[in-house]
């Protein structure tokens, strides 16, 4: 007789909709995972999560998790979690996508909420390409790395993004890969808990379209991340990322600023006054 073994985050996870829709040796199952062991280990109220995704592979993170969620527009998880913050600041609105959908598309409202410092945590799963719609090249694909649309190479410079976000106001910023699970893991605890606009990239392998085109097997891809990333305590503009050469991965900012709900409040108050 079989016995019936409850899974160990259960509580925290749609067990109805596993096992996850993700390709094999795809990151994203290890970003989840940290995900939800940060909110048990945090001990976060479910009731006070909200989980907000865009379109792309990282998109369907949203509907595995067992908090309020939104599975929204191309490029528009971020105003969506600003509407929540807005409406209800109990709320903590947590953004999980990808490079594409968050600097491509959304970039605008990126920069926007990291400026307005909205009380959000984002997590950005970067995979160097468009891993959904073709493994098309992107604003992160990293240069002469070939996909469908650059069968050359990647002639264009990619986005650092932790020195995007930072410069654009962000008061927490980290960048850590799927290998780096535990650290990964401490710097979304940090975020669920910190007041302000908190971002961490993620590095993780696209196996399917980024990692064939360019010869690489999914041990391959995981085994760069392991050996050629390196934590290093560096301004952001110096974090560079060149997966065949190194991976500078760290914490690299931590500071206390009002966030937009914090001044609104304030306004509010001035005005009663």
């Amino acid at each position: 007789m079989t016995e019936n073994i409850e899974h160990g985050l259960s509580e925290y996870l749609r067990m109805d909709r596993l096992p996850h829709i993700w390709c094999e040796g795809c990151g994203l199952g290890i970003l989840l995972h940290a995900y939800v062991e940060a909110l048990r280990e945090t001990g976060m109220n479910l009731d006070k999560v909200v989980t907000v995704s865009g379109i792309g592979c990282a998109g369907r993170a949203s509907g595995y998790v067992n908090t309020d969620a939104f599975h929204t527009t191309h490029g528009r998880a971020l105003p969506f979690a600003t509407g929540v913050n807005l409406a209800n600041p109990e709320l903590k609105p947590v953004v999980i996508s990808g490079d594409g959908d968050l600097f491509a598309i959304g970039g605008n409202h990126l920069i926007h909420a990291a400026r307005r410092n909205i009380n959000m945590l984002v997590i950005c799963s970067n995979n160097f390409n468009y891993g959904m719609t073709g493994a098309q090249y992107g604003p992160t694909t990293p240069k002469n790395m070939r996909t469908p649309t650059s069968p050359f190479g990647n002639m264009e410079n990619p986005f650092n993004l932790v020195s995007l976000v930072s410069a654009a106001g962000a008061t927490m910023v980290s960048r850590w890969t799927v290998y780096h699970a535990f650290q990964l893991k401490n710097a979304i605890k940090k975020g669920l808990l910190k007041k302000g606009f908190s971002f961490i990239e993620v590095i993780s392998p696209c196996t399917t379209g980024y990692g064939r085109l360019n010869k690489m097997t999914p041990i391959q891809m995981m085994n760069q991340l392991k050996n050629n990333s390196r934590i290093a305590k560096v301004h952001p503009t110096e974090a560079v990322i060149e997966p065949e050469r190194e991976i500078l991965l760290g914490n690299f900012v931590d500071e206390r600023r009002p966030t937009y709900d914090e001044v609104l409040a304030e306004l509010e108050r001035n005005i009663d006054e």
